[in-house]
């Protein structure tokens, strides 16, 4: 069992190197680790009028399944904190997309797998 601060060093280690990777995809970071009452959404990113709120999940075993990573009140909870942030950032015209990436860190190597529109939101 790892501890809460291994698990966060291991969970920001993840997300600086998706944040690094949507940087070399041209997007650029809005900003990260936005949380509300409702939720929190690990990385906000923008390339031109796309926006895309990331899940990221960090492990240091090879065991994902994209339904065990965001389940269906996780994905809501997201959807609520993003409505929360293009209320608030008076956001009206840019397409919205969640992505959720997957990030496996160990000893040998570290690997992104990224998931565009991994799930979507009925508005």
């Amino acid at each position: 069992m790892h501890s809460f601060k291994e698990n966060k060093s291991l969970g920001n280690k993840g997300e600086n190197l998706v944040a690094q990777f949507l940087q070399k995809q041209n997007f650029k970071i809005l900003i990260k680790n936005y949380t509300t009452r409702v939720g929190e959404v690990d990385i906000i990113a923008q390339k031109k009028d796309l926006i895309v709120f990331v899940e990221v999940k960090t492990r240091k075993n090879e065991y994902f399944t994209i339904s065990n990573v965001v389940n269906k009140s996780k994905q809501l909870k997201i959807i609520k904190t993003a409505k929360q942030f293009v209320l608030k950032n008076k956001i009206t015209d840019k397409v919205l997309r969640f992505d959720v990436a997957t990030v496996l860190v160990t000893e040998s190597k570290t690997e992104i797998k990224y998931i565009p529109n991994a799930f979507v939101t009925k508005y």
